[in-house]
């Protein structure tokens, strides 16, 4: 029986660069260490233990934190952190600030500073150097 091909697919940037640094201390290249740790982790995320039920309770805020051990303080922080990435990398912060009335000022592609308005109104403050 043959193994199953690869599918191509796009993986952050941040996640290839540190699966690369910790495979070369694996003796893995990139892709089987993102290949390892994707495994542990459905592994992982699959148990229904009693512990697994617990960070489940404290991520749906049923459990207060303090209740945790180390270990389930570990998983938790890391559900976190994975949650927080996965939010900021689909989240269009312009949009947001807008919706809410807020003016923003930030640097367009030319590196001029512009002064952007909730109503779509866009001022170059200072011109690039």
């Amino acid at each position: 029986m043959s193994a199953p091909a690869d599918k191509v697919m796009r993986v952050a940037a941040d996640l290839v660069e540190s699966a690369a640094a910790e495979g070369a201390r694996q003796s893995r290249s990139a892709k089987q260490q993102l290949d390892h740790w994707a495994r542990v982790g459905r592994a992982v995320s699959s148990q229904h233990t009693a512990a697994r039920r617990r960070v489940e309770a404290a991520l749906a805020d049923e459990l207060p934190l303090s209740a945790l051990s180390d270990e389930e303080g570990a998983v938790f922080n890391a559900e976190i952190s994975t949650a927080i990435d996965e939010r900021l990398a689909h989240t269009n912060y312009g949009d947001v600030l807008a919706d809410r009335g807020i003016t923003m000022v930030a640097l367009d592609d030319g590196g001029h500073l512009v002064e952007y308005s909730p109503g779509g109104v866009s001022v170059v403050i200072e011109p690039a150097r």
